[in-house]
């Protein structure tokens, strides 16, 4: 059965979901995040098939979220780097480890221990907030009628 798509979906979500939506693409990114540029290091660290990897990096790379760089050592030679707007998923995976450290913590391993390079002191959690910088919840929220999508509006 073929996954479905949603490149002509109206939720943004849906059409996000189609490019890194699968867990390998986003564990791929989060290692990218933390340096990891090589084939054989994303296969080792992750310990994720060759032909998966070898599809999603494709996938990775035909959706913009990473590039493939041919470092030319000792014949051809690619790396994997991410691009801005793989740079710019770096909140959505630090927001998604956070909800898990919450949610989900791994047994006996302390939670996400994420430092401000500069100064050393924890990086807050991640929140949703006003245009004054105060944090909103769900509730507090709400999609204009101009805004919803077709099936949701009447």
């Amino acid at each position: 059965m073929a996954r479905k798509r949603f490149d002509d979906s109206s939720c943004s979500v849906a059409r996000a979901l189609n490019e890194v939506g699968d867990w390998w693409s986003l564990l791929i990114v989060l290692h990218a995040m933390y340096g990891t540029r090589r084939f054989v290091d994303f296969q080792q660290e992750l310990g994720i098939a060759k032909n998966i990897l070898c599809d999603r990096l494709g996938r990775l790379v035909d959706n913009g979220v990473l590039r493939k760089v041919d470092v030319g050592e000792h014949g051809s030679r690619f790396e994997y780097r991410l691009t801005e707007k793989g740079r710019d998923l770096f909140p959505v995976v630090i927001a998604l480890r956070q909800w898990g450290d919450k949610w989900n913590p791994a047994p006996e391993q302390p939670a996400l221990n994420l430092r401000d390079r500069a100064t050393g002191r924890p990086v807050q959690m991640v929140q949703v907030r006003d245009a004054d910088g105060q944090p909103l919840s769900i509730r507090d929220v709400f999609m204009p009628e101009d805004s919803l999508p077709e099936a949701k509006k009447g």
